[in-house]
């Protein structure tokens, strides 16, 4: 029986990170029709991950990637928490950026609903700056 139930909860696992995968390349090419380049996927630091890096002339967005059933739902699931792993590990990314005192800063939220094309979310939430 745990040996069920481990295989169960590794194919979920499986079809998790699929999903977001699947998610975050949606969101990505979304941003990209608006004239954003991608400059990193899955950025991971030791305080945290971010989804998402966009950039466009001087405005950089630090991307989050839910799929969620509604817009509601993905924009509730970025909790506080998160919104502090999020904006640590932008920073750890923009103090390597060459440019970084003349670069914008925003945080957004692709959302990735059924059968919809994703939502961009502008200013999700502020950073702490």
């Amino acid at each position: 029986m745990a040996e069920r139930a481990r295989n169960d909860t590794l194919r979920l696992r499986r079809k998790a990170y699929r999903r977001g995968h699947s998610s975050e390349w949606l969101a990505a090419a979304a941003l990209m029709i608006k004239g954003f380049r991608i400059v990193a996927r899955r950025y991971r630091t030791k305080l945290g991950e971010i989804d998402l890096i966009a950039r466009r002339g001087d405005l950089v967005l630090i991307v989050e990637v839910k799929a969620r059933k509604t817009l509601i739902e993905a924009m509730e699931a970025i909790a506080r928490e998160s919104e502090r792993r999020i904006e640590g590990a932008a920073d750890l990314w923009l103090a390597r950026q060459r440019d970084y005192a003349k670069l914008a800063v925003r945080f957004d939220m692709v959302a990735v609903l059924p059968w919809r094309w994703p939502v961009h979310v502008e200013n999700v939430f502020y950073g702490r700056n």
